[in-house]
């Protein structure tokens, strides 16, 4: 409770347009005896009833499928494409005592005269003979977070207050400056041979519901337009969709293989990242770390943060007919599990943490279960138990899955598992 009562108080604090009316939403419920009945919805029947029979019908069960969850949660993506130019990078060979190659790269997302200026950070290994494979991801507090180095400039963009100053009318201080190393570490994954690419979510677009004017958003809409279409893009869209734009970038660098990209978030930006790996195929691997409600959390189940809240506190995240479920997701004809079955074949790897009870570990647990028929029809490989595993007892398949100890973050273990699941099947591919 006492993480519920940050997050209300965080929402009411940060500007009038977040004060969203909570006292309709029922409390957390934390007890699994209080989860009603449900039936998850069987991702290999189609819409009309009939069955998927084999594989080589998958293709279309999945295209309609995306098409429901694309209308139903996340939002339309536009169809119309953006210009994008890059600003010449700036390059440290011998970055992190001479442990990697650092680019910084400024991207120009341009459109219809308007220009979203955003900054992408860079690192491989600086022993590196030949392209190498790359976690890429969105950051919550600009790059000069993600390590300690002293010349990476603050990041530009509006952030949200937080509780300990380090952000001053919304923008960054040096306060900032490697907050979240822990939740990069960056060294173990050059040490590891991996590249990193990260991006401060805000350049993209901006935490907090203005109405849809700021961030990419503004690319596409008429100034004059008021409000949002059923099924227009929320900004979990628009944060996926930004990392596609930077991939588009990675294609021309030389030190990439950009085959070999696995897209990696936590939290919101769990949720993020595995709508950018069923939106763009490229992504070769996907991981969601603690993404909770909206993202590999079974909604069904009601625990912890629920599509009613998240729609109330977070009205910009999913498209306007996502509230349709609010207080009603066995109308749902998806859930969670469908979101994954989404990436099939591609590697999936689900990561929860013991205290996070907000995100709801055994729902997300149980997503990868609900996925794994479609996985083992694909690939004939999935979910290796069936039951939740111990704490600090990770399992990899096709899926993969861990539980350690802990709070709602990313940690050391979490990384060693990520590379050891990207090293299962980015390296062997």
């Amino acid at each position: 409770m006492k993480l519920l009562r940050i997050l209300i108080a965080s929402v009411l604090t940060v500007s009038p347009c977040w004060a969203q009316d909570l006292s309709k939403v029922p409390p957390a419920n934390y007890d699994e005896s209080k989860i009603k009945p449900y039936t998850l919805p069987d991702p290999l029947v189609f819409n009309d009833g009939r069955k998927v029979g084999s594989a080589k019908e998958w293709p279309a069960r999945r295209s309609e499928l995306l098409e429901t969850v694309t209308r139903e949660m996340f939002g339309r993506i536009p169809n119309e494409s953006v210009e994008i130019s890059a600003d010449t990078p700036q390059i440290k060979t011998d970055a992190l005592g001479g442990l990697a190659k650092r680019k910084l790269v400024t991207l120009h997302l341009k459109r219809n005269g308007k220009d979203i200026p955003v900054d992408l950070l860079i690192y491989t290994p600086s022993q590196a003979t030949g392209k190498v494979p790359l976690f890429m991801g969105l950051n919550f507090n600009g790059n000069q977070a993600v390590t300690n180095e002293p010349d990476l400039p603050l990041a530009k963009s509006w952030m949200r207050p937080n509780k300990n100053n380090s952000v001053i009318n919304n923008r960054a201080t040096e306060t900032l400056r490697g907050s979240e190393a822990s939740r990069w570490q960056v060294e173990k994954i050059l040490k590891n041979g991996y590249g990193l690419a990260t991006i401060y979510y805000g350049d993209i677009d901006p935490d907090f519901d203005d109405g849809f004017h700021n961030g990419v958003h503004s690319l596409f809409r008429d100034p004059s337009q008021q409000g949002r279409t059923a099924d227009e893009w929320g900004s979990i869209a628009a944060w996926a969709w930004g990392l596609s734009r930077s991939l588009d970038y990675l294609q021309n660098d030389t030190d990439i293989d950009t085959s070999k990209v696995a897209v990696i978030g936590h939290s919101r930006l769990g949720k993020a990242s595995l709508w950018a790996g069923i939106a763009d195929p490229r992504f070769a691997l996907v991981i969601a770390n603690n993404s909770g409600c909206g993202g590999a959390a079974i909604e069904r189940r009601e625990i912890g943060e629920t599509v009613f809240r998240i729609n109330t506190a977070f009205p910009h995240w999913f498209s306007l007919n996502f509230r349709k479920y609010n207080q009603n997701e066995a109308k749902m004809a998806f859930d969670a599990h469908s979101l994954i079955t989404l990436v099939a074949p591609r590697p999936v790897y689900i990561a929860s943490a013991e205290k996070d009870t907000w995100a709801d570990p055994k729902g997300e647990f149980l997503s990868t279960v609900g996925a794994d028929p479609v996985y083992r029809l694909l690939t004939n490989d999935g979910i290796p138990v069936k039951e939740m595993p111990a704490i600090s007892s990770p399992v990899m398949g096709r899926l993969g899955y861990h539980i350690r100890p802990g709070e709602h973050d990313v940690v050391a273990y979490d990384w060693d598992q990520f590379i050891a699941f990207a090293d299962k099947h980015l390296k062997a591919k």
